[in-house]
């Protein structure tokens, strides 16, 4: 006997509604000052102290351990950056953790690259 043929009922789809959160504006634009200003302080900082660094370079006769000295230094700066922020009333604990690695990030090349342009021929430290 043949096979009486089934019809297959589509199910009715769901509807699905797209029920956006809630935008804080005054949040997003904290975030976005608070962001900018910290990156700005953190440059600041970071040419202080690549120009500190090449000062020690220059004054120490033994400039293999000196470069390692520079660059704890750095290291440690970043370490305290927070501590830092929030003794000149700088709130950086409103800030994400990636935006924070992106300002430590910034900071170590930028004091180490001015330590290194500060050592070299051109310039009062060589």
């Amino acid at each position: 006997m043949a096979k009486k043929r089934r019809l297959i009922q589509e199910e009715p789809e769901e509807e699905y509604q797209f029920t956006p959160t809630d935008f804080d504006e005054r949040e997003f634009l904290l975030k976005g000052i608070y962001s900018t200003r910290v990156t700005i302080i953190a440059i600041i900082l970071a040419v202080l102290v690549g120009i500190v660094n090449a000062f020690i370079y220059s004054q120490v006769a033994d400039k293999t351990i000196v470069a390692v000295v520079d660059t704890i230094i750095v290291f440690a700066v970043v370490g305290f950056m927070k501590k830092i922020l929030m003794a000149i009333r700088v709130r950086a604990d409103l800030l994400e953790t990636k935006t924070m690695l992106g300002i430590y990030l910034i900071f170590l090349i930028l004091a180490l690259g001015t330590c290194v342009m500060f050592i070299n021929a051109p310039f009062p430290f060589a």
